[in-house]
């Protein structure tokens, strides 16, 4: 009997030792450096915006984030750097309008799928620009269209990168004049626009910030500027809205994204630091100065601004009949 009595009480202090300990702490995050992937060569838009994100975002953790470059593929070797790294929220990827909407439609065979990603967060906005080779008689929408039937499409259009925004808002400026042209595809915006200045293409659909030196230096003309709102960055430049072309508003767009294992706590986590990176007066004033319009806000928001932006895109490609093998 006293044994039995002795193994109870022993029982009983042992649960309430059991009661009295702190439950284990939640593992540490970030608990490494947090790796940020830019599909893209340095340089480019991707990367210059990942790093200026990716030094707040250290500040904001307290740990370090590095920026790794991923090139090629139009954006799926990013993807895919991404997706082959642990599920933990230390590795994000910079994202964008073609490997993360338009590729669903333009590829018949893409090594991912949408339900691969969690959205964390927008990151920025920013409007194309049309552009054209200073020498052509082309000032406006109107002559452009009427340049180019005059040639019966014997112009040519060119595209820095196939099924990037530049091209799609091109096939859909296209459509909208009830015009057509030759299709040109670089490997990037430098190269075509080094051909669009000599002469070699006639017009191009970029992003502002790439386009605007050349655009200063009397280089390249720019015709409108794909917004409902003038650009601070070219004030001078009018919208395709003002032009009455108010269904060609568009341009490119670039949000982080992890893996969809990746647990929904650090998911939050991410989105409100970096909610807190992009309030941050230095980075907005940066941002803007790229030619974009800071975003944030949560990631359910972006999840729904990506599916739109999926289903907007898959209609214009189906219709122009685009496919990348």
């Amino acid at each position: 009997m006293r044994q039995a009595k002795t193994a109870i009480l022993a029982a009983a202090a042992s649960l309430a030792a059991m009661l009295a300990a702190p439950a284990p702490a939640a593992s540490a995050f970030p608990s490494k450096p947090v790796r940020i992937i830019a599909p893209s060569s340095a340089g480019g838009i991707l990367d210059l915006t990942s790093r200026l994100v990716g030094e707040k975002l250290s500040q904001q953790l307290g740990s370090p984030v590095v920026v790794e470059n991923m090139a090629g593929g139009g954006g799926i070797i990013g993807m895919q750097g991404m997706l082959n790294a642990a599920p933990d929220g230390h590795t994000l990827v910079m994202g964008s309008l073609g490997p993360n909407a338009a590729n669903y439609s333009l590829y018949s065979k893409l090594p991912y799928q949408m339900s691969d990603f969690a959205p964390v967060i927008g990151v920025i906005s920013m409007p194309s620009v049309l552009v054209v080779n200073p020498k052509l008689p082309v000032k406006d929408l109107a002559s452009l269209q009427s340049y180019a039937k005059s040639k019966n499409g014997d112009i040519a259009m060119a595209i820095s990168t196939m099924g990037a925004s530049s091209h799609l808002i091109g096939e859909v400026l296209k459509g909208e004049l009830g015009i057509s042209a030759i299709n040109v595809v670089y490997k990037g915006a430098a190269p075509a626009i080094t051909d669009l200045v000599g002469g070699q293409v006639d017009f191009m659909v970029d992003n502002m910030i790439t386009a605007k030196p050349m655009i200063e230096a009397g280089r390249l003309r720019a015709i409108a500027v794909f917004s409902k709102e003038r650009s601070p960055l070219m004030p001078d430049v009018p919208t395709v809205t003002e032009l009455g072309y108010p269904q060609l508003t568009g341009g490119t767009w670039l949000g982080l994204f992890v893996s969809a294992k990746t647990p929904p706590d650090r998911v939050e986590r991410l989105n409100a630091e970096l909610n807190k990176v992009l309030a941050d007066p230095g980075v907005r004033d940066a941002l803007v100065k790229q030619g974009g319009n800071p975003v944030g806000g949560s990631s359910a928001e972006f999840d729904q601004f990506v599916r739109a932006e999926t289903e907007r895109w898959r209609k214009v490609i189906q219709a122009a009949g685009i496919k990348v093998e």
